[in-house]
């Protein structure tokens, strides 16, 4: 999607791959992304300290391109309240079944390129826990040793396992990394049991972890990028089978289903989509967010949450977590 590239969580996380795709290491050693700042190291830094100055935090009073509802399930939907979202871009938000934590992507402006926000030392995954019906202050989660480099995002979480994308040394492309919670941190990522041969982004694991729904350009597909499925048995995960009752032409991506597997939700053309499942098939599709709507995440109540970019004259200016409260 247009002007698009700088937000590493969003609807390009793919095409952001595909701009920078080659081995961190070499990019670093042939001065093709050289870094003036420090390297990364495990110190707190407040994300808001690195947004710009003259940066525009948006609200939903100065959005001409509001999100519009077009389900009568739901409420009308707005920012989460609380401290998630600032004049940066949040993005990528993924809630836990329970509603009370929210995992997300940030980088300080969306106007900087990927390779810039590799070394801003607070772009990447944040964690924001719910007091008292209001997010509390993010906390970033950390996923690669001091001083190496690394770009996180599109995170999943199943149980103590957190599934992640990464671009970082070492690797080529895009890879689907994996974590263990241990405590308040995470440890112990490495490359993921699964990782398709062709670009991927966003992925979801349904709570019995017997499929995994994921959005890929990989052979076989309709259009740009296809809506995959994966089912796991014997301890595997199979070779992915093409969902054409969703796809087309265009781009679709970005799945999640709801905590009782019996719905579908993805990003079709700036907007959110759903599926409903009926005698174990996933009915038509139809849409249920527009404009600028995205990467939909789901709680056991039915709330649905959001990413929404806010543009002025073909510019992003920013992104928001938004929520969508099931009435």
């Amino acid at each position: 999607m247009k002007n698009r590239t700088a937000v590493f969580g969003s609807i390009v996380f793919v095409e952001i791959i595909a701009m920078i795709a080659c081995n961190v290491d070499a990019m670093i050693s042939s001065g093709s992304m050289e870094s003036t700042a420090d390297p990364i190291r495990y110190e707190i830094i407040d994300r808001e300290t690195k947004i710009p100055a003259d940066a525009v935090k948006m609200s939903p009073d100065t959005d001409i391109h509001p999100p519009i509802l077009l389900s009568d399930e739901f409420e009308g939907p707005v920012p989460i309240p609380g401290r998630v979202n600032t004049a940066g871009a949040e993005d990528s938000p993924f809630i836990t079944p329970d509603g009370n934590t929210l995992y997300f992507f940030f980088t300080p402006d969306a106007a900087i390129p990927a390779e810039k926000q590799l070394f801003d030392g607070v772009t990447g995954i944040y964690v924001s826990r719910k007091i008292d019906g209001e997010w509390g202050d993010a906390q970033r989660v950390l996923l690669q040793d001091p001083g190496k480099v690394a770009l996180d995002g599109c995170e999943f979480v199943l149980g103590d396992t957190m599934w992640f994308c990464s671009i970082r040394e070492g690797y080529t492309d895009i890879q689907w990394l994996t974590a263990e919670k241990q405590g308040e941190a995470w440890r112990n990522w490495k490359i993921a049991s699964f990782n398709p041969d062709f670009k991927v982004g966003e992925m979801h694991i349904t709570l019995d972890g017997k499929e995994l729904y994921f959005g890929s350009d990989r052979p076989g597909g309709k259009g740009k990028l296809d809506l995959w499925l994966s089912k796991k048995a014997g301890g595997e995960w199979r070779e992915p089978e093409n969902l054409s009752q969703f796809n087309t032409q265009d781009d679709e991506g970005w799945p999640a289903t709801s905590p009782d597997g019996l719905e579908l939700w993805f990003y079709r053309n700036y907007s959110v989509w759903r599926s409903k499942k009926a005698d174990g098939e996933w009915q038509k599709a139809e849409q249920i967010l527009s404009p600028l709507a995205g990467e939909p995440s789901m709680d056991t109540d039915g709330n649905l949450y959001f990413v929404h970019h806010y543009y002025i004259d073909d510019k992003m200016i920013e992104a928001d977590i938004y929520v969508a409260y099931r009435k």
